[in-house]
């Protein structure tokens, strides 16, 4: 465990030089089978007061993990259980553009994932260097994982995405849940933190993404 913590602090270091001089060095990483944190009771304000703004820069670091239905013949009807993947990560945000550095990277080895607002790019010694136009297509093609990765610097933020339904706030105003397309995300915090050390995304098929937060710039 030392080794990955040695890596996971150089990373750190790298990635905050990096954003420092205007470029982005991260790490996206998933836990499988995080325990759940006990969530926060929502209001009953008929109309959620978060705003879909996401933090212009930031650097994060923590765990990320997986969970996907197994594939199988359509015609077995037969239940074959689940399969996942895990890593550590850091990520480094600038307005739209974002670096993602993984260990552990979800059985594709360590892997660096880059966005200038148009493309995205992969990198990793298993795959080399793959590109698509979203990084969401990209992580699928690499690793035959889903991941709501475009909503995710507004979630980090705490706030809703442009595109989600259904925000949900505690007493703080916090946002609590939130629903993009199938996936339904649910924040949790630490204290009175207004930012979430915490996110987790489900679809009904069984796909579920966890993402453990240590934010480094507050």
């Amino acid at each position: 465990m030392s080794a990955i913590h040695t890596s996971l602090h150089r990373i750190t270091n790298k990635t905050t030089k990096l954003a420092t001089s205007g470029a982005l060095t991260a790490m996206l990483a998933f836990t499988a089978g995080c325990q759940s944190l006990p969530g926060t009771t929502a209001t009953s304000k008929p109309t959620p007061t978060v705003q879909a703004h996401k933090l212009d820069n930031f650097n994060i670091n923590g765990k990320i993990g997986v969970t996907m239905p197994k594939s199988t013949p359509a015609d077995t009807g037969t239940d074959v259980g689940t399969e996942g993947g895990s890593a550590f990560y850091a990520w480094g945000q600038q307005n739209e553009r974002f670096a993602i550095e993984l260990i552990g990277a979800l059985g594709i080895g360590k892997t660096n994932i880059e966005y200038d607002g148009q493309t995205a790019t992969l990198v990793s010694e298993k795959t080399g260097t793959l590109t698509a136009n979203n990084p969401e297509t990209l992580l699928q093609k690499a690793t035959g994982w889903q991941a709501p990765i475009s909503q995710m610097p507004y979630w980090i933020s705490g706030r809703s995405a442009p595109s989600d339904s259904a925000p949900q706030v505690d007493a703080q105003n916090r946002l609590i849940s939130s629903v993009n397309s199938a996936w339904t995300a649910n924040f949790t915090y630490k204290g009175n933190d207004k930012l979430p050390n915490k996110i987790s995304a489900v679809q009904p098929q069984g796909q579920k993404v966890v993402m453990t937060i240590n934010h480094q710039n507050r």
